[in-house]
Formats: C-alpha cells, sequence, structure tokens
C-alpha cells in the first residue's frame, strides 16, 4: 500500500508486485469528479514511470487527464519512500504505471 488514509481527496494508492523484483504497478484511484493534477504519490525506485493504463483516455472515450504516457521519478521523499511522482489523477478514473 502506497497511501490509503487520504480520505479528504478520496485518493487511493497501492503497488501490486509480481514475483520478480522487478515487476511492480503502482496503481492510482481517484473517486471524485475533480481532477487531481500535481497529486505526489511515494515510488520505491528513480528513473521513468511509463504509464500502462489511464481510465480517461480518449481512447475509452475519456477527457484525457493523464501523465502524457509516463513521468520521472523525482527526489521528493513521500509517503516514506525517498522518490515520488507529481501524478495527474483523473476524475473518476485510475492510473496505472510501471517503471521502466
Amino acid at each position: 500500500m502506497v497511501d490509503c488514509n487520504d480520505s479528504e481527496a478520496s485518493v487511493l494508492s497501492f503497488l501490486r508486485r509480481g514475483r520478480r523484483p522487478e515487476d511492480v504497478v503502482l496503481v492510482a484511484c481517484n473517486f471524485t469528479p475533480q481532477p487531481r493534477p500535481g497529486y505526489r504519490v511515494g515510488v520505491p525506485e528513480g528513473g521513468h514511470w511509463r504509464e500502462l493504463l489511464n481510465s480517461d483516455a480518449t481512447e475509452y472515450g475519456g477527457a484525457g487527464w493523464g501523465n502524457m504516457g509516463g513521468l520521472d521519478a523525482e527526489p521528493t521523499p513521500h509517503h516514506g519512500r525517498p522518490l515520488s511522482l507529481p501524478l495527474t489523477l483523473p476524475p473518476l478514473g485510475a492510473v496505472f504505471l510501471k517503471p521502466g
């Protein structure tokens, strides 16, 4: 779990891990109709995080709020982790990101 306590923003974020250490996916869900640009989420590793899925992508009939395909982790500690991502969370949507 990254953060399951942000009831004020109605956002839930967690890490899904596979059998191999490099198999990590960050999931962030926004349960409000307000987009959340710059929503910071702590991550376990640096480098580029590629957006695997954005439920608000225009391909799915959404408005296109998202992270332009991915983001680089920043050296800003958050959620007890040394690095973080300033995500754009779509309204009533979810984003899935993977390092690399």
